[in-house]
C-alpha cells in the first residue's frame, strides 16, 4: 500500500524544512560585499560607495547588497595600511580613493607603502574642488573672500578635511599662492573628512572650505552654503552652470579629483576582474549614470593598465607638488 496522507505531509514538511535550511546556509556562506569609506559619512569617499552601491544593487551584479562601511583615520591613510597588511587577498572588499589618496601616497603619509602597494580597480570619474562658504557669509564672491584674506588672513579661517598637505589644504594654500599672500600665515581647522569641515563651515566655527563639488550638492542646492569658485579649467555643465571659476576670476587654481576603488595586493586577478565586470554593469544602469549627473562627476572610466599609469603619474605629479611646498624632502 502507498503511504498514508499524513505519512506524505510530513515528509513533504522535512523536504520543505531542509530547503529553507540550506537556502540560510547558502545565504550565511555568500560573504557581504563591502565598500570602506575610509573616512566618517558625509564627505567624497561615501559619497564614492553610495555612487557605487547605487548602480550595483540596480544591477544586481553582486550575489547580495553592497554594504558601506566608514573606517576612517588618516583620511584614508590607516585604512590603506591595514589592507595591505591585515587583509591583502580580502576579495570582498573595495575602498574608496579619490585624488586625496594619491597625495598622500606621494607625500609618504601612508606608512611605508607606495602606489605598487594595492591593487588599482577601477575609476569612475572626475569631481572638482571648489572654495565655499556659508550661504550667510558676507563674502559674495571669491574677490570678497581673497580681500578679507590680505586685510588679516587670521580672520578667515578654513576648514579643511586632513591635516597640512590634505587635498584641501593644497586647494586653500594654491588660492594664497595666486593671491600673493603669505600661506604661512593663512589659519585651518583640520577635520576628518569633508562632511565635518561643512558642518563647521555652517556652524560658525570655520569662515571657508575649500571642499569638493560632489560631496556638498544637497547643501548648494538647499542654499545652505554658497560656492564662490569651481577648481576647474571652465565651468561645470548642467545645474552648476552658473558658478564661476577660480581662473575666470583671475586666480588660475584648478583641482581636479580622481574617485574610484582599490583593493588589497593579493586578491586573485579573477576577483579583480569579477569586481571590474560588476562595477561596469554598474555603470550602465539609470541610478548610476543620475548619481553622477546630480553630483556634477564628469564620468571618466579607466581600469587596468591605464588606471595604474594614472596613478603612478599622479603620485608624480603630486610628488613634486609637495617639494614646492616643504612637504618632503
Amino acid at each position: 500500500m502507498g503511504d498514508s496522507p499524513v505519512r506524505t505531509l510530513y515528509l513533504f514538511a522535512l523536504l520543505l524544512i531542509g530547503g529553507v535550511q540550506t537556502a540560510h546556509a547558502a545565504q550565511a556562506e555568500t560573504p557581504q560585499p563591502r565598500c570602506i569609506a575610509p573616512a566618517r559619512p558625509g564627505g567624497g569617499y561615501d559619497l564614492t560607495c553610495r555612487i557605487a552601491k547605487l548602480g550595483l544593487d540596480e544591477a544586481r551584479a553582486l550575489p547580495a547588497r553592497l554594504q558601506i562601511d566608514y573606517r576612517p583615520g588618516g583620511i584614508g591613510a590607516v585604512m590603506f595600511d591595514a589592507v595591505v597588511e591585515q587583509s591583502p587577498d580580502d576579495a570582498n572588499t573595495i575602498v574608496a580613493f579619490s585624488s586625496g589618496a594619491l597625495l598622500n601616497l606621494a607625500s609618504g603619509r601612508f606608512s611605508k607603502y607606495g602606489p605598487d602597494s594595492v591593487k588599482w580597480l577601477v575609476a569612475i570619474g572626475v569631481d572638482h574642488g571648489m572654495i565655499a562658504v556659508d550661504a550667510r557669509s558676507p563674502y559674495l564672491t571669491l574677490k570678497d573672500l581673497v580681500t578679507a584674506m590680505k586685510a588679516d588672513p587670521r580672520k578667515v579661517l578654513f576648514g579643511i578635511g586632513g591635516s597640512a598637505g590634505s587635498q584641501d589644504w593644497m586647494k586653500a594654500t594654491l588660492l594664497a599662492r595666486q593671491a600673493g599672500l603669505d600661506r604661512n600665515a593663512m589659519r585651518y581647522v583640520a577635520f576628518e573628512g569633508g562632511g565635518e569641515a561643512m558642518t563647521a563651515l555652517m556652524t560658525g566655527h570655520v569662515q571657508a572650505v575649500p571642499g569638493d563639488i560632489g560631496e556638498a550638492v544637497d547643501l548648494i542646492e538647499t542654499h545652505k552654503i554658497r560656492v564662490l569658485a569651481v577648481l576647474a579649467d571652465q565651468r561645470l555643465p548642467g545645474r552648476f552652470a552658473s558658478i564661476p571659476t577660480a581662473k575666470e576670476q583671475g586666480l588660475d587654481v584648478q583641482w581636479p579629483i580622481v574617485r574610484g576603488f582599490y583593493m588589497g595586493p593579493k586578491v586573485a586577478e579573477q576577483d579583480r576582474r569579477r569586481w571590474g565586470n560588476a562595477l561596469q554593469r554598474a555603470a550602465g544602469t539609470h541610478a548610476y549614470v543620475q548619481a553622477l549627473e546630480t553630483h556634477g562627476i564628469v564620468p571618466t572610466p579607466m581600469s587596468g593598465p591605464e588606471l595604474d599609469t594614472y596613478v603612478q603619474n599622479k603620485v608624480r605629479d603630486y610628488r613634486r607638488l609637495a617639494r614646492e611646498f616643504d612637504l618632503i624632502k
